[in-house]
């Protein structure tokens, strides 16, 4: 299995178990959305902003708190403008 491939099944077990079921099936939706249309640097874009707590993605999404620099990853935008 090449590098890329384990990298993206690292990056979708992440999105699916965060640790509450609404980020779970947000998170999990967006990256398997996106996941395939992402080059290699989105795709650690991607990592940085799975590693982001729940609570400030949360915030970010539903209520436009920034926090933690989460402005400045370009999947941010991207994920912002999401819905499911």
């Amino acid at each position: 299995m090449s590098k890329l491939k384990t990298f993206k099944k690292k990056l979708l077990y992440r999105s699916n178990y965060r640790g509450t079921k609404e980020m779970d099936l947000l998170l999990s939706n967006f990256v398997k959305k996106y996941i395939n249309k992402f080059d290699e640097e989105q795709l650690k874009e991607l990592d940085k902003f799975l590693n982001f707590e729940d609570n400030v993605i949360f915030n970010f999404y539903y209520y436009g708190q920034i926090e933690n620099n989460i402005e400045k990853n370009m999947i941010s935008k991207i994920f912002k403008k999401y819905s499911i």
